[in-house]
């Protein structure tokens, strides 16, 4: 947690460093036209991308099924354009990296093996008996019946 926080305050300053040293190798106006095309980029790239993962999304849900592929890749394409339009390099990579559909797949089988193992995680530690790993029987269940005798105490 802290890891991340130190990240995102020091973000901007690494940002603005690499802003500053590619104005002075390539100049001031080729760096600001860069910065306004990358913006437009996303912003293009953004609403072609939308579209088309709109477009499987209810293509899936037509057939009945749920779209969470198509909703996880809408997240990735609204984050990545979002990071195009910011002002910064560094953040136009990452923004390029999560449009790419190579690199957005890549992304999304790591996010999906993470969100498994948290699962996981999460169920081993549940009292939810049906969570829990099953045997070739199923689950671990003893029936029977039981009877509260410290009420009668309290009348």
């Amino acid at each position: 947690m802290r890891v991340s926080l130190f990240f995102l305050l020091l973000f901007p300053l690494i940002e603005l460093a690499v802003l500053i040293k590619v104005g002075s190798i390539i100049g001031v106006g080729l760096t600001l036209l860069l910065l306004i095309a990358s913006a437009f980029l996303g912003a293009a790239v953004m609403r072609v991308a939308g579209l088309a993962t709109i477009w499987r999304a209810r293509e899936r849900l037509a057939r009945g099924e749920l779209p969470e592929q198509e909703m996880l890749e809408g997240l990735l394409i609204a984050v990545g354009g979002g990071l195009l339009m910011l002002p910064g390099f560094i953040s136009d990579v990452i923004g390029l990296l999560c449009l790419l559909p190579i690199t957005r797949r890549l992304l999304l089988g790591g996010v999906k093996k993470r969100m498994r193992e948290q699962e996981e995680r999460r169920r081993a530690f549940a009292g939810d008996p049906n969570a829990q790993a099953r045997g070739p029987q199923g689950p671990n269940v003893i029936e029977g019946e039981f009877e509260r005798r410290d009420n009668d105490r309290l009348r």
